[in-house]
């Protein structure tokens, strides 16, 4: 049976129902009304099995009632004008979720690091002209010590379309100096990262992003510091990118063989740089972060990196990954001066640096080197000048996996460097050997608490102060994430 021929057993009744009632009596006018809803109750059973699939039709179909013989020529037909009634089926179609507005795909995280410095013994004062233990890395590490928060991050970041992305990070942690009474602020928000990742390829393999984001110089200095086992960056490392950003464009690609051996070392809870891509090519200013740009020139930035799986030599390396990589950079900076303003002279940086990381399963060991030139202040001369630096670090590191403490990870590095550093006013030489012993334990989800010992020699960053301090700190830091 069809749906026309219910519409038109349905119009029947209608029609037959609208006669005059002295051509009827009521017990004809029931009957009729008892045998077209029995029509009706048939047609309906009958449209539900020809919906369903023929081997449950089958079943079924011997035992549904046979609907009773009807002649449409026995009832009386609706009016030509009106319109027939017509049953409809509610779609089998489902519909597929509607895409998030951009707003929903934004999500809000952070960390901050609580730190606190305790010098043992050491050179913590001195006189005039001669250094003092100071860290370039940590203005905490000084005479008076104390509580510190080294950072205060929040980072806003998400998928505004399908192939692109954004990324925005404040830290709430800088100070302000030179202030009216000579005494500096802290707590001040400062612009960190702001940048737009834009996605060439439904593979995610290729991208340009654009904005103030971090340099692509130095594994360490691409690895977060809330990801980092060691407390701070080494000065080796460090000295090429002070705050590690810069204003610019980069181009990253990633090959997908790449990324397979990165999500299975993220996956196995082994803390990466973060994916800035197998190869990099970037231009900056080359001023640093948040500085105004200096010169018409700029800055080249060239990095390589790929992890080599060692399964092949052996079932002693089964799992392990051994990463190899190099990076280098073409830049002329002029670095601040005591006098007020910035250097005349644009300085000819150029730096080239290896690094290589067999991650820790349960040994690793973890290295980088620099070398090439830069500016740094002579102090015989009393300017700066060109002059050649050198420096990096070697760190090993065992990680047991899970245990009943958690993941603990003792680690201990050693670190070396001679050259400038052009973050600091008039660019002062640093003669730095460090020596750290500690271990990093994240005793609960969003809590990592970190301790170690230090044993430093250090030439304060200041061009005023000769020779080199020593000392050794209890260094103590617990980080929370949200």
């Amino acid at each position: 049976m069809t749906a026309k021929r219910l519409n038109v057993m349905v119009a029947a009744m209608f029609g037959s129902l609208a006669m005059p009632a002295q051509a009827q009596s009521v017990v004809e006018l029931q009957r009729q009304i008892d045998e077209l809803k029995a029509q009706v109750k048939a047609l309906m059973q009958e449209r539900q099995l020809a919906a369903q699939p023929a081997s449950e039709t089958a079943g079924t179909a011997s035992t549904a009632p046979a609907p009773p013989e009807t002649s449409v020529a026995q009832t009386t037909a609706a009016p030509a004008d009106q319109p027939t009634p017509t049953a409809t089926l509610a779609s089998a179609d489902v519909e597929s979720p509607a895409p998030k507005p951009w707003f929903e795909r934004l999500k809000l995280r952070g960390y901050t690091q609580l730190r606190y410095n305790a010098l043992v013994d050491g050179d913590a004062t001195a006189g005039a002209g001669i250094s003092r233990l100071r860290s370039v890395h940590d203005s905490s590490v000084n005479d008076n010590g104390g509580f510190s928060l080294r950072r205060v991050r929040l980072v806003l970041e998400g998928a505004v379309t399908d192939n692109i992305e954004l990324y925005l990070q404040h830290d709430f942690a800088s100070a302000v100096n030179n202030q009216s009474s000579g005494e500096p602020r802290q707590g001040f928000g400062q612009l960190r990262d702001a940048y737009v990742d834009l996605f060439l390829d439904k593979e995610r393999s290729f991208r340009l992003r654009f904005g103030q984001s971090k340099v692509p110089l130095g594994w360490e200095n691409l690895q977060s510091s809330s990801n980092r086992i060691p407390l701070d960056r080494s000065d080796a490392i460090n000295s090429a990118v002070p705050g590690e950003r810069d204003l610019g464009l980069v181009a990253y690609y990633t090959p997908p063989e790449v990324q397979r051996v990165w999500d299975r070392l993220a996956d196995s809870g082994q803390k990466l740089f973060g994916n800035y891509g197998a190869f990099g090519l970037a231009l900056y200013n080359g001023q640093g972060i948040n500085r105004v740009e200096r010169n018409s020139g700029l800055m080249k930035v060239a990095m390589a990196t790929w992890p080599f799986e060692l399964d092949g030599l052996g079932s002693a390396f089964r799992g392990q990954v051994l990463e190899l990589g190099g990076s280098a950079m073409l830049n002329r900076f002029r670095p601040e001066l005591r006098s007020g303003g910035v250097s005349g002279t644009g300085y000819r940086e150029e730096r080239f640096g290896m690094h290589a990381i067999l991650y820790p399963q349960p040994f690793g060991i973890q290295a980088e080197w620099v070398w090439g030139q830069g500016p740094q202040f002579d102090p015989v001369a009393q300017r700066i000048a060109q002059a050649p630096l050198s420096g990096g670090y070697v760190q090993l590191t065992y990680d047991p996996g899970e245990t009943p403490l958690g993941r603990l990870r003792p680690y201990g590095r050693w670190q070396r460097y001679r050259g400038g550093w052009k973050g600091a006013v008039n660019a002062p030489r640093l003669e730095t050997d460090e020596l750290e012993l500690g271990v990093e334990w994240p005793f609960m989800d969003a809590l990592e608490l970190t301790l170690a010992y230090a044993r430093m020699e250090r030439r304060e960053a200041d061009e005023r102060r000769l020779g080199r301090a020593e000392g050794d700190l209890i260094r103590t830091q617990l980080q929370w994430s949200y």
